[in-house]
C-alpha cells in the first residue's frame, strides 16, 4: 500500500523574523502560531497521516515551512537549494529525515536554485514555478532528476506571488485551482477552476474526497463542498502573515513502500 507519512517541523522561536516578499509585514504571535501548528499536525493525524517531525532549526526563522526544503517524486527526495540564501541551512535536518525513511536522496546544485513551494505535482506531471526563488537551472535539474522516472516537467512563470503553490494547487481529480488575480498563466493547466479567495488556492489532499484548506477561505470551502469534496478547515493565520499556506507546513510522502 502507498504510504501516508508527512514531514513537519516545529516553528522556530524566531518565526516572527521570517521573510516576506509580496505582502506587508505584520506582527506575528509566535505562541499562537505554535498552537495553530499543533492543530494543523493533529488534523493530518486525524485523517490517517503519520507525522514525522524533522529536527527543529531554531536559528532559521522560516524553517517551519518545511515544504520548501525538499521535493518528493516516487521514492526520490530532491533536496532544494533556496533562492533565498538565508534559508539554505534549513535542508540539513530534512536530508537526515528522508534518508531515514529510505528515500533515494538527490540535490539541487549551484548555480541552480529551487524552493519546494514552486513544485506542484498532478499525477506524473510536475509543474515548476520559475520565479523569485527558483531559477532556470533549477528547473533543468528537476527535469534531470525526475524525467528518467517517468515524470513530465512543465515550467510555469510566477511573478505575482512568492511560489507557484502560493497561486495554485490541485484537487483530487487533477483540476488545478487558483485565484485568478494571482495566477500568471492559467491556460497552462488543462483543467483550471477559479476560486473566490486567495487562501482558497491552497489545498492539501488528505485522501479520498477530503481536502485541507485555510479557515480564511470560507467561500472556497463552500464551493468545494458543493462540488463533492469534503473540506477540512484549519486556522493558520499567523503563518499566512509570512506568506505561508497549508501546503508549506508539511511534505506529504505518498509513495514510500515497506
Amino acid at each position: 500500500m502507498p504510504s501516508k507519512k508527512a514531514l513537519i517541523r516545529r516553528p522556530s522561536p524566531r518565526l516572527a523574523e521570517g521573510l516576506v516578499t509580496h505582502v506587508e509585514r505584520e506582527k506575528v504571535d509566535v505562541e499562537l502560531a505554535l498552537e495553530q501548528w499543533e492543530a494543523y499536525a493533529e488534523a493530518l493525524r486525524a485523517h490517517g497521516w503519520e507525522t514525522v517531525e524533522v529536527d527543529p532549526a531554531d536559528d532559521c526563522p522560516d524553517s517551519v515551512f518545511v515544504e520548501d526544503t525538499v521535493v518528493m517524486y516516487k521514492n526520490v527526495a530532491l533536496i532544494a537549494r533556496s533562492g533565498a540564501e538565508s534559508r539554505r541551512d534549513e535542508t540539513l535536518g530534512v536530508e537526515e529525515a528522508v534518508a531515514r525513511l529510505g528515500c533515494s536522496v538527490n540535490w539541487i546544485w549551484e548555480p541552480g536554485t529551487l524552493d519546494g513551494g514552486d513544485v506542484l505535482k498532478v499525477g506524473d506531471t510536475i509543474y515548476v514555478g520559475r520565479g523569485g526563488r527558483t531559477n532556470a537551472v533549477g528547473v533543468q535539474q528537476v527535469r534531470a532528476a525526475f524525467e528518467p522516472l517517468g515524470a513530465r516537467v512543465v515550467a510555469v512563470p510566477v511573478s505575482k506571488v512568492l511560489h507557484l503553490k502560493s497561486a495554485v494547487t490541485a484537487l483530487p481529480d487533477g483540476t488545478v485551482i487558483g485565484h485568478i488575480p494571482k495566477v500568471d498563466r492559467p491556460s497552462l493547466f488543462p483543467r483550471f477552476l477559479s476560486v473566490p479567495e486567495e487562501a482558497g488556492s491552497h489545498v492539501v489532499l488528505l485522501g479520498g474526497p477530503k481536502v485541507l484548506l485555510s479557515a480564511a477561505a470560507p467561500q472556497t470551502a463552500d464551493l468545494l463542498a458543493d462540488l463533492g469534496h469534503e473540506p477540512v478547515v484549519v486556522d493558520i493565520g499567523e503563518f499566512e502573515k509570512l506568506e505561508g499556506c497549508v501546503t508549506c507546513l508539511s511534505v506529504r510522502l505518498r509513495e514510500l513502500y515497506a
